[in-house]
Order: C-alpha cells, then structure tokens, then sequence
C-alpha cells in the first residue's frame, strides 16, 4: 500500500514545470521526500492522541482514530530482543531492532509458552520494587526498564525469550535512476538493496575484461560464478565488435560482494571465458540505482505531493509555491480534524 515516489516526483515536476517554476534534482527529492514522510508519520501519534478524546462515528471508513490506527499498521512490527550479558555496564540487557521507533509492549514467553507483558517502569520503581519479597519481579509478574535504546529485564534469571511490539521507523526514500544517452535521469523501479547489483542496460559493462575475440551478436549468457557466493545473475550482452560489448543486468540475484569474478562459458560470446569482476560501484550502496517508495498509506498521496511542493518551493525561493501548498495542507488539516 506504498506511495510510488516515482508518481509522486513526476507530479511535482509538472506541477512545476507547467508553471516553468523550476526543476528539483533525484536527490533533492530523496531528501525532500525523506523529511515529508517523517513529518506525516510523526504526526499520525499526535492526532491519535487528540481524536481519542473526541466521540467517533462507528460508521465504516468513517471513524478517524481508527483510520489513523490503519496507517500506523504499516509501520507496526514484532521481533526479539537479543540478550547481552555485557560488562559495561554491569547490569545484562537486551539490545532491541535497529529499525525502532517507538516502543510498544515488551513480553516474555515462559516455558508453558504463555506470554507475559512486562511492567515498564522508571529507574527509581525498577529498582526499588526489588527491595521488597511481597513486589520483587518474578517470572509470572516481570518487569523492565527501557533506557538508552536498552531494555533491562528483572528478574535476572529471564535471558531469553523476551520479544517487543513496537513502531518501525520509515525507511528514507530514495528515487533511483540511471542517466539516458542525452543525459536524462531514467527511474529505475528496482526495490533498493544495499548488495543489490545494479540492475538495467549497460550496468555491468565497465567491470567487463576488454573482449579480444568477441563474437558479435546478442546473447543472455550462462553465468558461472567463479568466486563468492552469490546466485541467480542473468546477462544480456550485447557484443558490438571483436573487442566492445554491452552488459546488461536482468535478474540481479543474491549473495553476491565487491570483487567476486563472474564468467561466461568459452564459445558464447568469444572463443575464451569473458570475465567481469564486481566493483563497488556496481551495487545500489554505491550507486544512484535502486528504489525505496514512501511506506505512507496510500491515502497520504495527495498531502506528500503538496508538502514536497512547499519545500521545493523553498530550494528555488519561490513564494507563491510555498504560499499555495501551505494553504492547502492547512485546510485538510483543518477539516480532517474538525
């Protein structure tokens, strides 16, 4: 149910274009559209907390605390807590998921493989409520203290088992592309992944050893890793002459790093093994390829494409886009929470 910031960029662009207003960069819009979905997120807690006060209709697809509690489900997410049983400082803690944004409830699943909130306290409580046999933390009735992107369980004897509910952050957004033959940015739709190979025409071609006797013709070539790990590569290449050719990645595969060799059988595309050898440059990590959409609601689109527009606005110093936009986003506001 992502936004496509593909759709979103274009929008802006013509919107901006039509009114020869300006243009706004890939990157400006990775890091315009980062800091919009940020500032949308953020504010879904905020509202909640406001319209939980206010009556709601129990009309379907009319009630907002709950249509705001269907956008933050694209963020919510179960996973466990690693135990470290560290030295600094003293006291053991679980290291909770990186992605973390707010935390929700912390559990632990004892071995009648019941699941037992754990009482979140502050420091002063965590460690005073241990003073006492009748409200020392037990198994049945455990308790923690979350500080420092730590979580600190009592009793001690629990080093296992603990799992957290709790919101993701949103992954920053990133419009992908390669550069066409008149220098045009051209949107690659590929889902970003760091060790992901750069998938599209030519991707490869630079890390190609010069063809001596290359066979000229197009071929989707045998792929045979002659180091590393990695699986599933498919090529394109296209041999130009004896010694160009072109070499386009069209499935990218998994498992592959910088400096693993990849080969194409003798008598394919020349009468000796054509090797390429991955550079950094050829993965998403170290490239401009490689998409992330915003992981809004789908519903959001609208309010991205005006609050993008109020920022480029600001990058190209015009005030009549910043003026318009802000307009709008205060009315929605307004009636979405009237």
């Amino acid at each position: 149910m992502a936004v496509s910031v593909d759709k979103v960029y274009k929008t802006v662009l013509l919107i901006m274009n039509k009114e020869q207003r300006g243009s706004a960069t890939p990157d400006e819009m990775a890091k315009v559209g980062t800091l919009v979905q940020r500032e949308i997120f953020e504010g879904y807690v905020e509202d909640l907390n406001q319209l939980v006060r206010v009556p709601q209709t129990d009309t379907d697809y009319a009630d907002r605390v709950a249509n705001i509690d269907e956008k933050l489900a694209e963020f919510k997410r179960f996973d466990s807590a690693t135990y470290d049983n560290a030295t600094t400082p003293l006291t053991p803690y679980f290291t909770l998921p990186a992605n973390l944004y707010r935390l929700g409830v912390a559990h632990y699943t004892g071995n009648n493989s019941m699941i037992k909130e754990l009482q979140r306290l502050q420091r002063g409580e965590f460690y005073n409520i241990q003073r006492s046999k009748l409200t020392a933390s037990t198994k049945q009735f455990p308790t923690c203290l979350y500080e420092n992107d730590k979580l600190y369980v009592s009793p001690s004897s629990i080093q296992s088992s603990v799992g957290v509910d709790y919101l993701k952050k949103p992954d920053d957004v990133r419009w992908g592309y390669s550069k066409g033959s008149l220098g045009q940015f051209i949107n690659d739709p590929t889902v970003y992944g760091a060790d992901l190979i750069n998938t599209g025409e030519g991707t490869l071609t630079s890390s190609l050893t010069t063809l001596t006797d290359g066979i000229p013709g197009t071929y989707t070539a045998p792929v045979i890793t002659t180091s590393g790990s990695g699986t599933g590569l498919v090529l394109s290449v296209d041999v130009t002459s004896t010694t160009n050719a072109s070499v386009t990645v069209t499935t990218a595969g998994t498992g592959y790093e910088v400096g693993d060799t990849v080969n194409f059988a003798g008598g394919v595309i020349s009468t000796s093994p054509a090797v390429i050898t991955l550079q950094s440059s050829d993965f998403n990590a170290n490239s401009t390829y490689g998409t992330t959409n915003f992981e809004l609601h789908t519903s959001e689109q609208t309010d991205i494409i005006l609050r993008v527009l109020m920022y480029f606005g600001i990058i190209i110093r015009d005030p009549q886009i910043i003026q318009g936009a802000t307009q709008q986003i205060q009315q929605d506001e307004i009636n979405e929470k009237r």
